[in-house]
């Protein structure tokens, strides 16, 4: 009988792995182990405070090695090279977090098994913090303690400390601990479930988002920020089209209201390089918008879907447009988003479908203002199954202030017009659940508003718009009044044969007007309990 198979360690997997894929999974399996011995709601924080101690003391000794040859190079001794290397704004002015020795992951590694990493985590946490204002009250301090299995967290590091993370030809260690970062919140997302609306919103809807709106230079902002994905699309965005080092083009400003995404977000911004606004504390929108001052060139949003229970004061003045209904705040974020735009500013937001043609609490009535005010620019009925954390339909809103050619820019005057685009049947299942848009999707998609917009981008690859039966529809202010200021694409677009209608269209229409009929229930129940309450009084 042959002798059996030894099954390969964890470190024996890593170092065969040839992708950072297969590196990626691997970690992924080994900060699983960890799940059971951590508070569920800290086990996010616990392992990207992790990955980002290793991002900042990576790109630290990025820049040590760096300096030190520059130094050699300009012919300085070995005895003074070492006085610079230890120059805190030799790190500083180069953007990079200045960590203090017994933070380095190098230190720790090599120190764990004598002193307890649980111990030197929690103090690298607290040294790298103390260093570094932008830090203070993000990093986590949880790793210290009795119901961690430190032995496993020892395994963890070890095997975060064989991991090729370094810079390679095509990126550099900062990129590739990025994507490192973006792979955890996603598995973190598919391991939550609906939970995961919180803090992440599916790549391929956010790169749409962004795709359309073209943010090349400006303020974005986010109202509802999780844990920044939008802000960090953006960025990727720029580098694409503008070339390494544009970041900076683009101010970022975000609030969010739970604290455990707030810090999420503020490492996601700091390991993408990104130096953004999110404010010294987390806080909710409504009830404490963090700027209240800021007029932004973009806003980008996924806020929680119908909200039922929000801070409503019915004098606020971002209401413009009507008083948004206590038991929905889809409007409310609306309205908010608009009084953050600045002249020419637009918006891309992701909401629930029932908002594109509600009619129950008043929302009717402010959709009907919005249009008729000439806020709305696009609006695109997204396929199912794209966001694994909700079952709701969903739809993305673009509103733009301004939609007259704008002098040089040159784009086609829109005004009195709104573009609508039906996506359901656009995307591939990735596996039985979730689906995602492709590439070629999210091109057409953008390539349609581009060139109904007349966009510099749409004059250079030649595109010119025309209405696409079953997809894409240019309609008048008066024809959406025809149809009660409804903003359901399919209502414009058409379609191409009854007999092509297929069945997810159909769960898609069934889930919408079961939503409305829930809305109807819900404003019921309320009504029933306020006539009860006069009766009461009555008698």
């Amino acid at each position: 009988m042959p002798p059996r198979k030894k099954k390969p360690t964890e470190q024996e997997e890593l170092f065969s792995a040839s992708t950072p894929k297969e590196i990626q999974a691997i970690l992924w399996k080994a900060a699983d182990k960890l799940r059971g011995s951590i508070d569920a709601a800290q086990y996010k924080e616990f392992v990207l405070g992790l990955i980002f101690l290793k991002y900042v003391s990576d790109a630290f000794e990025e820049r040590r090695n760096e300096l030190a040859k520059e130094l050699a190079k300009d012919g300085i001794s070995e005895e003074q090279i070492g006085n610079f290397l230890e120059d805190r704004d030799e790190y500083t002015g180069a953007h990079v977090f200045w960590v203090p020795e017994t933070a380095r992951w190098s230190w720790i590694a090599a120190n764990a098994k004598s002193q307890g990493v649980g111990k030197l985590l929690d103090e690298a946490m607290d040294a790298v913090m103390r260093e570094n204002a932008a830090l203070t009250g993000v990093l986590p301090k949880i790793f210290n303690r009795d119901n961690v299995d430190q032995k496993r967290l020892a395994g963890l590091v070890d095997l975060i400390s064989d991991a090729r993370f370094g810079a390679t030809e095509e990126k550099p260690a900062q990129d590739v601990l990025g994507e490192v970062y973006e792979y955890f919140l996603s598995n973190f997302a598919r391991a939550e479930g609906k939970n995961a609306g919180e803090f992440y919103t599916p790549q391929s809807v956010v790169r749409l988002i962004v795709e359309i709106l073209e943010p090349y230079h400006g303020r974005v902002y986010d109202p509802a920020c999780g844990s920044g994905g939008m802000f960090v699309q953006a960025a990727k965005f720029i580098d694409a089209h503008r070339g390494k080092g544009h970041k900076a083009d683009l101010s970022v400003y975000g609030q969010e209201r739970n604290e455990r995404t707030w810090r999420l977000a503020k490492m996601n911004l700091a390991i993408h390089g990104i130096d953004g606004n999110l404010a010294t504390r987390w806080g909710d929108t409504f009830a404490d918008d963090k700027h209240p001052d800021l007029k932004a060139d973009f806003v980008m949003a996924n806020p929680p879907f119908n909200i039922k229970d929000w801070e409503r004061d019915e004098n606020d003045s971002r209401w413009k447009y009507g008083v948004p209904p206590k038991g929905n705040a889809n409007y409310a974020w609306l309205q908010h988003m608009v009084s953050k735009l600045g002249e020419r500013g637009t918006a891309g937001i992701v909401l629930a479908n029932g908002s594109m043609a509600s009619q129950q609490s008043g929302e009717g009535e402010i959709r009907q203002s919005m249009v008729e005010a000439d806020l709305v620019a696009c609006m695109v009925a997204l396929p199912p199954q794209l966001f694994r954390t909700v079952q709701i339909p969903a739809c993305l809103w673009f509103l733009a202030k301004d939609k007259s050619p704008q002098g040089p820019k040159g784009l086609a005057d829109r005004r009195g017009q709104i573009l609508f685009i039906d996506a359901r049947k656009l995307g591939e299942m990735v596996d039985r659940t979730e689906r995602v848009l492709t590439d070629d999707d999210i091109a057409k998609i953008a390539g349609a508003y581009h060139a109904w917009r007349g966009t510099e981008s749409a004059r250079a690859e030649g595109l010119t718009y025309e209405d696409e039966l079953g997809f894409c529809a240019s309609a008048e202010l008066e024809r959406v009044r025809a149809h009660q200021y409804a903003l359901t694409p399919g209502t414009y677009v058409g379609a191409v044969a009854a007999a092509e209608e297929d069945v997810e269209t159909v769960a898609a229409q069934i889930a919408l007007l079961s939503e409305e009929l829930f809305g109807l229930f819900a404003k019921s129940a309320e009504l029933e309990k306020t006539v009860r309450e006069q009766l009461e009084g009555i008698g």
